[in-house]
């Protein structure tokens, strides 16, 4: 079975082809849209890589990384925060929250693919 990847982000074009490439290079996809359920998802789902869009309804996806991050048994799982603020201090506080990467929309989906492989260790 390939790797699972949950993709948390509340637009639905974005969802869309994030889906489509990730099920196209072999991943295990689940998606949800908001922050409360990204927590429920990686209890259920076990997810090894999460897609997470920063500003979701229902809790921000810093909070998502933060409570994921203060979970020891989800040490491994690997982020990469996804958002349309790209300014340093926003960089700045997804890393120091614990993302392992922070990608800003829009995003080319070559380098994002990549960067998912890269984390995976493929």
């Amino acid at each position: 079975m390939g790797k699972k990847i949950l993709i948390a982000d509340d637009e639905p074009n974005i969802v869309v082809s994030l889906e489509f490439l990730m099920n196209q290079k072999g991943y295990v996809v689940k998606v949800v849209s908001n922050g409360e359920d990204a927590l429920k998802a990686v209890a259920e789902f076990g997810p090894d890589l999460v897609l997470l869009d920063v500003m979701m309804p229902r809790m921000s996806g810093y909070d998502v990384c933060q409570k994921l991050r203060e979970n020891p048994a989800w040490s491994g799982i690997r982020i990469i925060m996804l958002s349309a603020k790209g300014r340093g201090v926003e960089v700045t506080k997804g890393m120091a929250l614990g993302a392992d990467a922070y990608v800003t929309k829009p995003f080319s989906t070559k380098k994002l693919v990549a960067k998912v492989q890269e984390l995976l260790g493929e």
